[in-house]
């Protein structure tokens, strides 16, 4: 599995970002949605990554600068042909890698608090998250958990 820097307006990226979007409205009300499009994805504050093999798009992740010592994770999303290969462990370690290399010393990300984001939740606390309440530009809401943790 190779994990590059990447673009999110490549055709491959741009379709699993669709696919993305398309599920958060299956889990959530649009205003609980805080998913990036490709737009989104590519303001200067946010780096984003894709992992790849034989030619295979296999997920992405995305950090965004919040500021100096505090980081948030982004449209970590595994294409559905490579579920449960390990795909979202391998771009979480290296975002944290990533997070870490640049001095970040908090990591922080709002995901769905419906069921069907339950191995989400257990990706991020087998990596050390838990929950907090909302930061940034985020409110208390009912469709959200807001996780983080210290590097």
């Amino acid at each position: 599995m190779l994990i590059r820097p990447d673009d999110p307006t490549h055709p491959a990226v741009h379709a699993l970002l669709r696919e993305h979007l398309q599920n958060m409205v299956l889990h959530s009300p649009p205003e609980s949605i805080h998913a990036l499009d490709v737009d989104g994805l590519r303001r200067p504050e946010i780096s984003f990554w894709t992992a790849w093999e034989d030619g295979d798009l296999l997920g992405c992740g995305a950090l965004k600068r919040l500021d100096s010592r505090h980081a948030e994770l982004k449209s970590m999303r595994t294409a559905a042909a490579h579920l449960r290969k390990g795909v979202a462990r391998a771009m979480l370690a290296h975002l944290l890698g990533e997070a870490k290399a640049r001095g970040y010393r908090r990591v922080s990300l709002e995901t769905g608090a419906a069921a069907a984001f339950a191995p989400a939740h257990r990706l991020y606390e087998s990596f050390g998250f838990a929950c907090c309440g909302p930061f940034a530009d985020y409110v208390e809401d009912p469709y959200s958990v807001f996780m983080s943790r210290e590097l």
